[in-house]
């Protein structure tokens, strides 16, 4: 009978000494069909990053409200089932006469979002991303979001240099923290230099005129876009003329935002926020007032919560920053507007 029994307990601690790093030997397994690595600095670009071998490059125009953004996409598209993924994207220039730089990241997150999914898996694909805090690389303000496309989830980071906008993306139908990180935190930008205000930035305190439709029209199809590849300072312009390209933007600049109130209705895209894992397990609920404010297009620039349970109030900004709007015209002009958006958590 003893021999039975410590047969069987020899048995048993083979079986969990086996079973215990079976997780990790998946990652590395990974790891190892992905053997090939190498380091990725693209003409023009001011990134270097650390990519499976065979990546492909590709640059396209997108559309993007009333602007064109140049898009720059590195991909792998691995047959382990993971995706990894750099986007460079320009056109809309760091200008904080106009705007500010948190704004100006929420549209270029906002382009991505739209994009993205629909050029790796199709047309109906739709991404669903949640922010889960901010970071720092060399001086450049970035943010980190958990992202999931169908049946690949894992993580967007995204960055904004002054020519640039940079999203890092990484996703498996498998969780794979190993070459996750690996990837990364690869990611290399140079260190952030001290910059010169923008021709826009000096004369900030003049008024601005707003161009007659047809005369804007002529500057458009005769100047390049804002941003676009060439361009990394505002265009040179005479004190007192009208900008080219921000007509919209100038015509705006004397106009306060109106308000409007509880916008839910109102919203022609209104994601619901995903519930937070410490909400679930405190049983928080209840509503949460968002602040919003909403450009002239219709993006959301800004959002805060005004009230709520403390564990829920992320969640419902971050979904928040994903609404979109019809664009509010006030006498034939558009106009940027404020109000609130209630999210309502039901505990599981």
């Amino acid at each position: 009978m003893q021999l039975i029994r410590a047969a069987a307990l020899a048995g048993l601690a083979f079986l969990v000494h086996t079973a215990l790093p079976i997780d990790a030997r998946a990652q590395a397994n990974v790891a190892l069909a992905i053997a090939e690595w190498e380091t990725l600095r693209p003409a023009g670009e001011e990134f270097e990053i650390l990519m499976p071998k065979n990546s492909i490059a590709e640059v396209t125009k997108e559309p993007y409200h009333k602007m064109t953004l140049t898009t720059r996409l590195y991909l792998s598209d691995h047959p382990s089932g993971a995706v990894f993924a750099v986007t460079s994207m320009s056109g809309i220039k760091a200008n904080p006469a106009l705007y500010t730089q948190g704004e100006r990241v929420n549209s270029y997150v906002d382009a991505f979002r739209r994009w993205f999914p629909v050029r790796l898996r199709g047309k109906e694909a739709v991404g669903k991303i949640s922010l889960v805090g901010t970071k720092q690389l060399n001086g450049h303000a970035g943010r980190n979001y958990n992202f999931v496309i169908g049946d690949l989830s894992g993580s967007l980071e995204v960055f904004a240099t002054r020519k640039r906008f940079y999203a890092v993306v990484f996703l498996t139908k498998k969780k794979d923290v190993v070459t996750k990180e690996r990837f990364l935190s690869s990611f290399m930008l140079p260190d952030k230099q001290n910059e010169p205000p923008t021709v826009a930035a000096e004369t900030a305190e003049k008024p601005i005129q707003a161009e007659a439709p047809a005369a804007a029209e002529a500057q458009k199809r005769e100047t390049p876009a804002p941003g676009s590849e060439g361009t990394t300072d505002a265009p040179e312009s005479k004190p007192g003329e009208p900008k080219p390209n921000e007509p919209a933007a100038a015509a705006g600049q004397g106009r306060r935002p109106i308000s409007g109130g509880v916008l839910n209705s109102k919203a022609i895209s209104f994601p619901q926020p995903i519930y937070p894992p410490e909400a679930r397990a405190a049983r928080a609920s209840g509503p949460v007032n968002v602040q919003i404010t909403i450009d002239e297009y219709g993006g959301v620039l800004a959002a805060r919560a005004v009230s709520g349970h403390p564990l829920l109030q992320a969640a419902a900004v971050n979904a928040a920053l994903q609404a979109r709007f019809s664009p509010t015209f006030l006498m034939g002009e558009a106009v940027k507007v404020t109000g609130v958006l209630v999210y309502t958590f039901v505990a599981p």
